[in-house]
Order: C-alpha cells, then structure tokens, then sequence
C-alpha cells in the first residue's frame, strides 16, 4: 500500500493516536478527513495540516455520522482509500457495569467498526480494493484486568477485523488491526474506567503501565503507517504482546493462572 495520493477517514483524531495518526497520513502524502466527537479538538489538527485535511464532527457510531464522513471526503478529495476505525472508548468496571456502559462500548468499540464497512465495502469492491484499519488494543488479543466492557468489545473488535479480512481478502481489501498496550492518551491518563470505581480503575491503570513502556502515540503512527505500508494484518506496537499471544494459545489454563497472579500483585 502506498500512502502517497491517498485519500483517508481517521475517527477519534481530534487528539491521542488520531491527531498522530492524522499527521503522519498528510506527511506521507495523504488527504486526510479528521472525525471526532470533539469537533474543536479535530479541528485544530486539521488547521495545522492545511489543505490537505478537514475536520468533521460527530458520532462515529451513528451510520448517519459515516455517511457524512465519506460524502465529504468523496467531495473534498474523492473516493476513500482507507478508512481508520480509531475511536474508542473505556467502560464499566465488572459485573456492575450497567447495561448503558457495556451499549456505548459496544456501539463505539465494535459496532462502529461494522457500520463503517457496511458503507464501504460494497464500493472497494466494485472499485478493486480498499483498506480498513481497526484501531482495538492488546486487551482484544489478552484482556483488561478491571473492565469487563472494555476487554470483551476490543476482543469483538479483533473478531470483526479478523472476519473482515477472511471474508475481502481475496478481493482486494486489506484490513489491519493494531492492538498497543500502553499509549499515553487521555483514555489512558483518565482512567479505562469511571472514577466512581476507584479501585478498579487503579487497577486498570496500573495493569496497562507495568505490563510494557508507555509510548507516544506519534510512535504508534510510526508504526502503524509502516504496519499499512506493508499490508501487515496485526500491527503490534508492543511487540512482546505476540510473545503473551503466544503463551496464552499454548496453555490458556496457565495464562488464565499467570493472569489471576498478575490481578493480585497489583491489588497488593
């Protein structure tokens, strides 16, 4: 895949791995169309990429809201190469969780994702190609000590990518799924869960920090954009995360052990 004269959707690029993500696109010379509930935040970024990208705002969850997204790009810069699914959102803690809390992961983490192909795939195919990029996190392919909501909606994120891939592949539709640990994002800084639950986003928190480096999301891009450029499926900014996939495919009774271990030494 060449960046180069592409046209792209980054959802959640009003700031953390989106804006980078955004960034990195138009210096590979990308046009880029920014999305983000924050429309301010979006905008900013885009006023420092000048002609080459615009900002729209809204939810990335609402079919409506893509629509729009590829109606604009369509108009501003022409059909949509890539489309990047990078909104996300944390969630509830455990078994508490309200149903409210595990719907807006679902609709933001997953369903998202499943409305934005529904629009695009029916013209890549008719076009030859096309490129879609899962943003789900290391929690989709391990899991996220103290949310529920979070660890079960990135594993269905993977889940669709994976589908997405199987099913377009041979038709020319590229899909890559990135899947970080730590990023120093405000997801990240304000916790993967409501701070009504104090001890379990500590925990949350204090799993994503000690398991590997916190990296800039400008580092995420990197490696993205080049995971992309190479048409590579599972983009892994930590790459000790497939050493763990691995384990945890090998003997899932000892990871689920190792993982519980892990559970209690944070709790102290």
């Amino acid at each position: 895949m060449e960046i180069s004269g592409r046209v792209a959707i980054v959802t959640g690029a009003g700031a953390g791995i989106g804006a980078a993500l955004s960034r990195r696109l138009v210096a590979e010379g990308a046009r880029v169309v920014l999305a983000d509930l924050d429309l301010d935040g979006a905008a900013r970024v885009a006023e420092s990429l000048g002609a080459a990208a615009v900002a729209v705002g809204g939810d990335v969850a609402d079919e409506r809201v893509i629509r729009g997204l590829i109606d604009r790009a369509e108009a501003e810069f022409g059909p949509v190469d890539l489309y990047f699914a990078n909104a996300g959102i944390g969630g509830g803690a455990g078994l508490d969780s309200t149903d409210a809390q595990w719907a807006a992961a679902l609709e933001v983490n997953v369903l998202a994702h499943v409305r934005a192909a529904r629009l695009l795939v029916p013209g890549w195919l008719a076009r030859g190609g096309g490129y879609f990029v899962s943003t789900a996190s290391a929690a989709g392919l391990l899991t996220q000590l103290g949310s529920a909501p979070y660890a079960v909606s990135k594993h269905a994120a993977v889940g669709f990518a994976e589908w997405l891939s199987v099913t377009y592949g041979d038709n020319g539709i590229r899909v890559s799924c990135v899947c970080p640990m730590g990023v120093d994002t405000q997801l990240l800084q304000s916790g993967l869960v409501p701070p009504e639950h104090a001890a379990e986003a500590e925990l949350a928190v204090k799993a994503v920090k000690t398991a590997g480096a916190v990296l800039s999301p400008e580092q995420v891009a990197e490696i993205v954009v080049a995971g992309v450029e190479a048409e590579r499926f599972l983009i892994l900014p930590h790459p000790e995360v497939l050493k763990m996939y691995s384990h945890k495919g090998t003997d899932y009774d000892r990871w689920l052990d190792g993982m519980r271990r892990f559970q209690a030494a944070l709790r102290g």
